[in-house]
């Protein structure tokens, strides 16, 4: 498990298993969002035994299945307030944190510029710049 932090309140990662699930906790995480779809993963990571392991550590746990497709602004918007609507630091996962970098970075035009949302993910180490089109895009329908 590789978890990378974006912000100090949202971090990243691939793939979690149930294994991972006590270093999530004792790393401080509050909750955990699956940004990843069921049908890419086998039953023993989907997001049924992810979460009831994560619920019996004490965390709270989201599902958010995001694909190319699914990737709307009204997801967007329910990632931001998953992440937000929590006491504490959020871990969110996919297949390789990059949809979890996306979702987020999308989801930040109303509070930071292009150049700081792609250096927090670039810094996490998500190499995003093919979304400045649309980050600007949107901080200039949001700004």
């Amino acid at each position: 498990m590789e978890i990378r932090p974006i912000t100090p309140r949202y971090a990243v990662s691939p793939q979690i298993t149930v294994e991972d699930v006590p270093a999530i906790a004792a790393a401080g995480f509050v909750k955990v969002i699956c940004n990843r779809p069921n049908v890419e993963v086998p039953p023993v990571m989907q997001s049924d035994a992810i979460g009831d392991a994560v619920r019996a550590a004490g965390m709270e746990y989201e599902v958010l299945e995001l694909t190319h497709q699914t990737m709307t602004p009204e997801n967007v918007k329910l990632q931001r307030e998953m992440a937000e609507r929590c006491g504490g630091p959020v871990l969110a996962y996919c297949a390789s944190g990059t949809r979890c970098s996306v979702v987020w970075a999308l989801g930040q035009c109303d509070q930071m510029s292009t150049d700081e949302i792609l250096n927090a993910t670039t810094n996490a180490g998500y190499q995003l710049e093919n979304l400045r089109p649309a980050l600007d895009s949107l901080r200039t329908k949001t700004g």
